[in-house]
């Protein structure tokens, strides 16, 4: 029974997904990304390259999709930037393509015929998401009006929005997130019986090594956790705020803290890089939790930028009415061009803002497996941290380490 319920194809799961939105590798910038971010209810965004007369193509459509991207990705890139004007002009201005990242492709172009199956195995090396071709009645249509948005007949992006959802000829692509497929199981758990109700400490999936857990100190600095949040990015996890359990040394338990999650900043606009190159980490889950950071941190990260001397951070900032109570940035300068919000944070889907908390969403080593599966679905994470009964942390469970549980049931079941 569990092999018929791999044997369905992706495609069965890509009813009702709305069309990706799109940016072109070819023209886009960075300040392009941050505005189709901000005018996004979504927190990812797709970076495509598209040729369609390149003669290698034979004719066929070249589309690619390159990456995803979201407001993790510019923080984190713009918080390694020399922080005056120029140097954050410049940082604005480069292509979209700085902020894909290098090390390994995020996203893999599947057929609408994949079998599930073979997604998973997918997932399992390393892919977060599935793209997905797709058609609608209205491709027709949507394809001549796309056709007079058209900047050039080698670029995604229209003339009137900085995203477009409709390729060459109609086509349109949606994806497959780690989540929709254990949505997917779910439906159909039982055929997995008896691993759902078993403990995740009897199962192996609690994932403890030093290379896999990315955690900072609660009291380093922000900027130090800017590689574990890239790292995290890539990973589809979070990055854990720590603090020791005891005085000793010889104890090397670290309580669990709460966590600075992607998802969270993604939620925030590019300001937030300001609270990364100045705050503690500890300080940076309080600000960016919920729905703004407090009065008494903005003041904080203010008077730290003008400390060192961070002018284009503090340009950048004075953009927002709600810090600077002006608006009278010149439009030529970073915070002039960016300048599209009077609040911290940016408008998002309600699924996405249920992901913008610090508090670490944890379960215990006995918890069941059914139960972390839930547990992550409803909190929108694709993991959960496992804790001891003193708060400390243990480890992880990823939808990953669930995937590689229930791929290892299938082979043992048809052996």
């Amino acid at each position: 029974m569990a092999l018929t319920l791999f044997s369905h194809e992706v495609s069965d799961l890509c009813i009702g997904k709305p069309p990706l939105r799109c940016l072109s590798v070819a023209t886009a910038t960075v300040a392009d990304a941050i505005a189709a971010l901000k005018s996004s209810d979504e927190p990812f965004l797709t970076v495509w390259s598209c040729n369609h007369d390149d003669e290698k193509t034979d004719g066929k459509n070249k589309c690619e999709c390159l990456g995803k991207i979201c407001m993790a990705d510019v923080i984190c890139y713009l918080s390694k930037f020399d922080n005056n004007v120029l140097s954050l002009s410049s940082a604005f201005d480069a292509s979209v393509s700085v902020l894909i990242p290098k090390s390994r492709s995020l996203v893999v172009h599947v057929h609408s015929s994949c079998k599930l199956i073979e997604a998973i195995d997918l997932i399992i090396q390393g892919a977060q998401n599935l793209i997905v071709p797709i058609q609608t009645r209205s491709s027709i249509t949507k394809r001549r009006q796309q056709q007079k948005l058209l900047i050039n007949r080698n670029v995604v992006v229209s003339l009137s929005a900085t995203t477009a959802t409709t390729h060459k000829n109609g086509l349109q692509f949606c994806w497959i997130t780690q989540e929709d497929i254990i949505r997917f199981l779910l439906d159909s758990i039982s055929v997995f019986s008896p691993l759902p109700s078993l403990p995740i400490s009897d199962l192996g999936v609690i994932n403890s090594t030093q290379h896999t857990i990315l955690a900072v100190d609660y009291y380093s600095s922000a900027a130090s956790a800017v590689s574990a949040v890239s790292r995290a990015i890539l990973d589809n996890v979070s990055v854990a705020v720590v603090d020791k359990g005891c005085d000793q040394e010889e104890d090397s338990r670290m309580a669990l803290i709460g966590e600075i999650s992607p998802m969270t900043l993604a939620c925030c606009d590019e300001t937030a890089a300001a609270a990364v190159a100045t705050l503690s980490a500890g300080d940076l889950m309080t600000y960016i939790d919920g729905s703004g950071p407090p009065e008494s941190l903005v003041g904080v990260v203010r008077n730290r930028l003008e400390d060192k001397g961070m002018v284009g951070l503090i340009s950048l900032i004075d953009s927002l009415s709600s810090f600077s109570g002006s608006s009278s940035d010149d439009e030529s300068s970073p915070a002039g061009r960016m300048r599209t919000s009077s609040s911290y944070g940016r408008s998002v889907s309600s699924a996405a803002r249920m992901a913008r908390k610090s508090v670490a969403i944890v379960c215990n080593r006995k918890s069941s497996l059914m139960a972390v599966m839930i547990q992550a679905i409803a909190h929108r994470v694709s993991y959960v941290w496992v804790v001891d009964e003193d708060g400390c942390l243990i480890g992880m469970v990823t939808f990953v380490d669930i995937f590689k549980l229930f791929r290892e049931f299938l082979d043992g079941d048809n052996s």
